[in-house]
């Protein structure tokens, strides 16, 4: 069984288990989940992979829309099976490539036109599940290079976060030259050092929003965001909310 659905998940928290697993990616916004312990979050950058049977814990974050797949083994052909077996072994918030996010946009669009055709929905969500389950344990999947030290990386841009970061800098940092840097960079982590370095912005500005009184201006410019709207412009489009609403939750 393979079903595809699209929802908006609402604000307040629900506690749910069942006997299927369940791949939940967003079309726009985020969400907030902890499945069997494990927290996380779901927005256009990470997916979330819930096991059949483990107990999870999920609530939207403001304005969101979702796409979630419901899978069991029922009429399944071993090879697929085998594809469930690896994907839902244990919990798993994966991040997505911004190839990945193209072709998740796209079978939105056709589930939000064509939702109502069964078989559209199952080739949607058959196709979705193998190009993730590809870029996770795919035999073209390249491993991270010993010398790419990601680590080392999230340390520099930590310390410089509060101004411009180019790629050449990171790559120097890497003792890579920019265009080997650039490759192995997106096989290890799996998004480009820009889309990685956007997406560790945000995750800052988000944490001193929750955590922090500091005005909106002084966030942006701690994160290294050129100007306050630049900043709300930012979190709109990739997390669907503005850092008001997100200041207020």
């Amino acid at each position: 069984m393979l079903a595809a659905r699209l929802m908006r998940l609402d604000d307040q928290a629900h506690v749910h288990a069942h006997d299927h697993h369940q791949l939940v990616l967003s079309l726009a916004g985020r969400a907030e989940f902890e499945v069997d312990g494990r927290g996380g979050e779901v927005c256009r950058m990470r997916a979330c992979l819930v096991p059949g049977d483990a107990a999870h814990e999920f609530a939207g974050v403001g304005d969101n829309r979702m796409l979630i797949l419901d899978l069991d083994g029922r009429g399944t052909p071993a090879e697929d099976l085998s594809l469930l077996a690896e994907l839902f072994e244990s919990p798993r918030y994966p991040t997505l490539d911004a190839d990945f996010q193209h072709l998740l946009s796209y079978a939105g669009a056709e589930l939000a036109r064509y939702g109502s055709d069964v078989h559209l929905a199952r080739a949607l969500g058959g196709v979705l599940l193998r190009a993730l389950h590809l870029r996770l344990f795919g035999q073209g999947r390249k491993q991270p290079v010993a010398s790419l030290d990601v680590a080392r990386l999230d340390a520099y841009i930590a310390e410089h976060m509060a101004r411009r970061i180019t790629v050449v800098e990171l790559a120097q940092v890497a003792c890579l030259s920019p265009s080997h840097f650039h490759a192995q960079f997106k096989d290890s982590v799996g998004l480009t050092p820009h889309q990685y370095l956007l997406k560790t912005r945000l995750d800052h500005a988000a944490r001193l929003l929750r955590e922090s009184p500091l005005a909106l201006v002084r966030i942006a410019e701690e994160c290294g965001f050129s100007s306050q709207s630049a900043l709300t412009t930012a979190m709109r489009r990739y997390m669907g909310l503005t850092p008001k609403r997100l200041r207020g939750l």
